[in-house]
């Protein structure tokens, strides 16, 4: 090797090594200390392990620190959806529909816990705002969202419900069926 090309390799390292431990600093002096930013990772580690009423009172404690933080929010509903707790569920979509309204997230959330009380038309209304402000939503989990929380197959996506609602509620009455409990069960709530 060339004496130029090993001080040009050697330099490249040296500044690239420089680089990240100065990224590494700053993300965890000033990026990672901003209020409620430790309990919303550390909810989102207990909600992704199933641990809800745990990942709900992080969310919770996330959002008394920094009420600008609308996900600590959002994360607090999902899991109150996860608990079954879905009067409040809704409320606090509520709420945090009125601070973003075009994030799609919270309005499939939100269609998911009326979907759950019975509120089909409500949530069919959710669902399809939902994949207006963002057609991703329709899509569900990809393969490896499927993977590391173990599921083989697709579970049903708001797209899906949608369409069965919207099948659904054009029939009579008396001909309906609006609840598929093993069905229903599979379907969670949007993390983003």
């Amino acid at each position: 090797m060339d004496d130029r090309l090993y001080r040009f390799l050697k330099l490249t390292a040296i500044v690239l090594t420089l680089a990240w431990v100065g990224w590494s600093l700053y993300d965890w002096l000033l990026a990672g200390r901003a209020p409620g930013l430790q309990d919303y990772a550390a909810a989102n580690r207990a909600f992704d392990d199933g641990q809800y009423d745990e990942a709900r009172r992080l969310y919770a404690r996330a959002w008394q620190r920094n009420p600008e933080l609308v996900d600590a929010l959002r994360g607090q509903a999902r899991a109150l959806i996860q608990l079954g707790q879905l009067v409040p569920a809704i409320e606090l979509l509520d709420r945090a529909i009125e601070r973003e309204p075009d994030f799609a997230g919270a309005w499939a959330n939100r269609g998911i816990a009326k979907d759950r009380l019975g509120r089909y038309r409500e949530a069919l209304a959710d669902y399809e705002r939902a994949m207006a402000l963002d057609e991703r939503v329709a899509e569900g989990p990809g393969w490896l969202t499927r993977f590391l929380r173990g599921q083989s197959e697709r579970p049903p996506t708001i797209a899906d419900r949608a369409r069965y609602l919207r099948a659904q509620l054009a029939l009579p009455p008396e001909q309906r069926v609006l609840r598929v409990p093993a069905l229903d069960a599979a379907q969670r709530p949007y993390r983003k």
